[in-house]
């Protein structure tokens, strides 16, 4: 398999597990202990061993595949989604490599569960939120930018009429628009969660 497939079949694998972590997420709406009961059930999934191997293996891939194609074709000048696939590339490639080290250290060293309150802890901490607030904001829209780069090279005909240009463009404003409600979400509808006393440690309590 060459570097393009493998990257293109990571890349399939960890938008599966994006999609239901992301989805997750949007459950918050509906409370911390609605998000945590889903999360429960997803777990079933992706907490074990041979799903973890598999996602971290896929990571790696992704970004050492992604360099290598970026510096096989790298030319001097680039169209808008050929731009927005390098920079939404290399920051969810930061941004994997952060999250999954704060999880696994969160788990294995600190021995929290990595749940709900995990993730949301930064996010309702004045005034760290001033960095989380952006940091997983950007993520989720890198994500989606990454989808609509890809869409937009892949896709040569219309859906529902809608030229393919458009429909990349569409999905970058529904990633914009996801990130917001998602956000709305893990903070309470911006007011705030009361994180229990057991994640303090997390903000140097």
């Amino acid at each position: 398999m060459n570097v393009k497939k493998l990257h293109y079949f990571s890349g399939i694998t960890i938008t599966i597990f994006v999609g239901l972590h992301l989805f997750n997420h949007f459950y918050s709406l509906f409370g911390a202990e609605a998000h945590i009961n889903l999360m429960n059930d997803l777990r079933i999934i992706y907490r074990n061993v041979i799903a973890e191997t598999i996602l971290l293996v896929t990571v790696a891939t992704q970004i050492v595949s992604g360099i290598k194609l970026f510096l096989k074709k790298r030319k001097t000048k680039y169209d808008l989604f050929e731009k927005l696939q390098i920079w939404t590339g290399l920051y969810l490639a930061i941004f994997l490599v952060f999250h999954l080290s704060a999880v696994l250290f969160g788990r294995l060293v600190l021995e929290l569960d990595t749940n709900f309150y995990f993730g949301v802890t930064g996010l309702n901490t004045f005034p760290l939120n001033l960095f989380f607030i952006p940091y997983y904001g950007l993520a989720i829209i890198s994500f989606f930018g990454h989808i609509s780069a890809v869409h937009s090279k892949k896709i040569k005909r219309k859906i529902f009429g809608i030229e393919p240009i458009k429909q990349s463009y569409g999905i970058l404003i529904i990633g914009i628009l996801l990130t917001v409600i998602i956000l709305y979400g893990l903070t309470n509808g911006f007011n705030g969660v009361e994180i229990p006393k057991e994640y303090n440690i997390l903000i140097g309590k």
